[in-house]
């Protein structure tokens, strides 16, 4: 204790005399004395929140709610009027950086060590190596003590006076991270090294670029996946649509955007009289969106669309005209601008799987996708109405002559595909704008993947979401999101020309007719 009174005292002194080399030495000699408040001290010195009295002979730091500490022994204190911050440069706050990590190698708080790691890492502070060392001996946490291992050899790598074998085994524990601060310390020593150590430190840059092509090749395909459950979310129930009916629905995109405002309006509700369900407000909004969404499409069915069968054209200009008609609904009702719609916790933050890097909302997205696509098919295959709806769809003159009630079971139909919409405008309210330009964005994209995958083939149209999904992001980084989309475009015009009827086209006597 008296020992840590002494070099704080020194600091006090090093802090008044107002020089950035005096103040320097006291930012060490904080360091040295192991105070338990030096941590606190020294983080108050980089946040501007360190003061030197001159009167008092004494310097004192606020904590983060304003109250003044004394540094020499760190208990509370009042902070005279002349008081004045300690002044810093950029060279001393990389000091007070590598202080704080060397202070806190050792911390309780597993969070703490590992920035403190990081810290050294950056800092390559050669005063840490001691308590590297002993943090290591100490440390069970595995990813803390490869930090741990990084940061030491980032300064026995750059210690000229340190013997080649740990220079050149230094030069392997960097490597192995596979990050791009690892990359750009070995870049970085690249031109002082030779010999044995230039041929490992080019080694070793080779092995993290080819690491980093991988990681960028899964992370494409991570996305592209993501994108593609977006595209099967918001095309399947079009799929459904346009396989049975043979309408070209362009009000589509607008149902869409309806489930994501079901979705806007489930929250308001809970924040206003039930807050402590907030977190519940997705698992709420997905069958909420499905039925009302459903609903809207079964008036748009048995309002306009069933009056026009058979005339492609006059209900191609019917269903745009809806669309019109719901957006300036929706501007009316909302307003033009965004909506806010909140991430529940549970969906919130990142997470990694080996070299990728897993968001919460997206991960979610895509097991509700394939949840939705499998509920379809298990439908389809299994109930009564699935039955019938795959009756009209191969032939509809039989299905009616059997006594299916075609008419009913269009309905239905259109009202399944417009909940699906709705299904779609919920999960793309966690990652897009809810505007009532939502649906805009996905209606071209989801027409590209039902006539590419097979119109009404539910199997066709996963296949053709999620190629276009990977096709998408593997084009971008090159050509751009826009061309990258002209390319996919030109490409399935060419596809269609070769296979008018997509990737799996439905079977059966009217549809082979």
């Amino acid at each position: 204790p008296m020992a840590k009174a002494q070099g704080l005292e020194a600091a006090v002194e090093k802090f008044l005399a107002d020089s950035f080399s005096e103040t320097e030495a006291g930012i060490a000699l904080v360091a040295a004395s192991g105070a338990a408040h030096g941590v606190e001290a020294l983080q108050a010195l980089a946040d501007r929140r360190l003061l030197a009295s001159g009167s008092a002979k004494a310097v004192f730091y606020r904590d983060n709610s304003g109250k003044g500490f004394d540094l020499k022994s760190g208990q509370p204190a009042d902070i005279p009027a002349d008081a004045g911050l300690v002044r810093l440069n950029n060279r001393l706050r990389g000091v007070v950086q590598a202080a704080l990590g060397t202070m806190t190698l050792l911390s309780p708080d597993p969070a703490q060590r590992l920035r403190a790691a990081q810290s050294v890492f950056k800092s390559r502070d050669a005063a840490a190596l001691p308590a590297l060392e002993q943090a290591l001996t100490k440390e069970t946490n595995p990813k803390i003590r490869a930090a741990l291992s990084e940061a030491r050899a980032a300064i026995i790598l750059f210690d000229s006076k340190a013997p080649e074998t740990e220079r050149l085994a230094a030069i392997n524990v960097i490597a192995e991270s596979g990050d791009q601060d690892s990359l750009a310390l070995l870049r970085q020593i690249l031109p002082q090294a030779s010999g044995a150590l230039k041929t490992i430190a080019e080694q070793g840059i080779a092995s993290i670029e080819r690491r980093q092509q991988f990681r960028q090749a899964g992370q494409t395909i991570w996305f592209g996946i993501s994108l593609g459950s977006v595209l099967l979310l918001a095309a399947i129930g079009l799929a459904i649509t346009f396989g049975v009916m043979g309408v070209i629905n362009l009000a589509h995109g607008e149902l869409v955007m309806l489930g994501a405002y079901t979705t806007f309006v489930v929250q308001q509700t809970l924040r206003a009289y039930a807050p402590e369900y907030f977190g519940w407000s997705l698992a709420i909004a997905v069958p909420t969106a499905f039925l009302v969404v459903g609903a809207v499409g079964v008036a748009i069915e048995r309002g306009v669309v069933r009056h026009l069968y058979g005339r492609p054209l006059e209900t191609l200009l019917a269903t745009w005209g809806v669309s019109l008609i719901l957006q300036q609904a929706v501007r009316s009702i909302f307003g033009p601008t965004n909506r806010e719609v909140g991430t529940p916790n549970w969906m919130s933050g990142a997470f990694q799987i080996g070299e990728l890097t897993i968001t919460g909302s997206r991960l979610a997205i895509v097991i509700f996708s394939f949840a939705v696509f499998a509920g379809l098919l298990v439908a389809m295959r299994y109930s009564a109405f699935g039955l019938q709806m795959r009756a009209v769809t191969q032939n509809r003159a039989m299905a009616a002559n059997v006594g299916i009630r075609t008419g009913r079971v269009d309905a239905l139909t259109f009202g399944l595909g417009a909940g699906i919409a709705g299904l779609a405008g919920v999960a793309l309210s966690q990652i897009d704008n809810v505007s009532p330009n939502l649906g805009q964005g996905y209606i071209i994209d989801s027409f590209l993947v039902v006539v590419f995958g097979g119109v009404g083939n539910l199997w066709g149209t996963l296949a053709a979401a999620l190629s276009l999904g990977i096709a998408n992001k593997v084009l971008e980084p090159w050509a751009g999101a826009v061309l990258g989309k002209i390319l996919i475009l030109i490409f399935i015009i060419l596809f269609i020309q070769k296979r008018p009827r997509g990737l799996f086209p439905q079977r059966g006597r009217a549809v082979e007719g």
